[in-house]
């Protein structure tokens, strides 16, 4: 499924909770069709941003040889690597640095896009330009690990949506054939990382276009009885991917992401089984006697690249909607849509 650039752009800032850094930045998406420029570009701004106003500093513990003392004296390291002999002395000591884990990510995936194949040059110049207006920070190795040691507070927000661009950028770096380069591999071709991006998008796309609902995903409980009580322990949880509610009115969306919308079966495309028995089965388990429960709307939420689907069917009280969004259109017929299916 090939989406614009531009519009995997918005689904990743509505799915990261990032519009209002996304403005901030204020990349322009037109005329580019690579993703990974793109990303270099919101990394460039996003680091002018951020040096202009001051990167983010703390203290960092230091040890090292100096000329007399500084700190905290480290008599065995000094004898070990004869300082004394050199009228120097090993020490520790607190230092207000630059040279954190937010600036080190941030800093190496610049220096590594330097090194990203076809990427264009005038991208690569600009990234140079930014790198030179840093302090001293080192390259990490970048890892799983050293992106779930990220803390955000309050005061270094933005760099959350930077980092998100560099691990997305981490995460889809492919060894290219030439030594020493890489290249950036097509996310949308991914379905399961897609589905998920897919997910969130549609949860804060209404979160944020509809605060009139409350939306979030739902546990459901099975309303299965049992002799023994230990027997429910094993039934497995279910937990919708979205669900809108008001005081008279709920809906449960469940999203799916699939290269191709329908299944086609003896020339006829139909609607795949799994995704509504899995609907089916949040509809019924989720009654609990209220009437807003009893009259539940049920949607499947395909995207689609080219032709829509508007099926309409009903359970005894519960409308069940098969609907489509096309991905492959303009930005504002993408929110249209959205805001019209509920």
């Amino acid at each position: 499924m090939q989406i614009p650039v531009e519009n995997i752009y918005f689904l990743l800032c509505y799915a990261w909770d990032k519009l209002e850094e996304k403005d901030r930045v204020n990349v322009s998406t037109d005329g580019t069709n690579d993703l990974l420029e793109l990303l270099s570009q919101v990394l460039i701004n996003g680091s002018r941003i951020l040096l202009k106003r001051g990167l983010e500093h703390d203290y960092v513990a230091v040890t090292e040889e100096n000329v007399g003392v500084k700190g905290k004296l480290e008599v065995s390291k000094s004898v070990k690597q004869n300082s004394f002999q050199r009228l120097r002395a090993v020490c520790s000591y607190d230092e207000y640095s630059a040279d954190i884990l937010h600036n080190q990510i941030l800093y190496t995936t610049l220096f590594k896009l330097l090194y990203a194949a076809d990427l264009d040059e005038r991208i690569r110049d600009n990234i140079r330009k930014v790198l030179r207006r840093f302090p001293r920070i080192q390259i990490l190795d970048l890892s799983p690990f050293v992106f779930d040691q990220i803390k955000i507070h309050r005061n270094n927000r933005f760099y959350e949506f930077l980092l998100n661009v560099c691990q997305l950028i981490y995460e889809n770096q492919l060894p290219n054939e030439e030594e020493g380069t890489w290249t950036f591999s097509d996310v949308t071709r991914d379905e399961k990382k897609m589905a998920t991006l897919f997910e969130k998008f549609v949860l804060n796309f209404y979160k944020v276009e509809h605060p009139e609902w409350d939306v979030s995903g739902e546990y459901i409980y099975w309303s299965f009885d049992s002799d023994d009580d230990t027997n429910l322990e094993f039934l497995p949880r279910m937990e919708t991917d979205i669900t809108l509610r008001k005081p008279d009115e709920k809906i449960i969306i469940d999203t799916k992401y699939y290269q191709e919308t329908m299944q086609n079966s003896y020339e006829t495309d139909k609607v795949k089984s799994g995704n509504l028995y899995q609907l089916y089965s949040y509809l019924m388990h989720q009654e609990n006697g209220t009437p807003r429960n009893f009259k539940t709307k049920g949607m499947l939420l395909y995207p689609t690249i080219s032709e829509e689907y508007n099926l309409k069917y009903r359970y005894k009280d519960h409308p069940i909607e098969i609907r489509t969004v096309n991905l492959n259109q303009h930005w504002e017929g993408i929110k249209e849509r959205l805001m019209a299916i509920i």
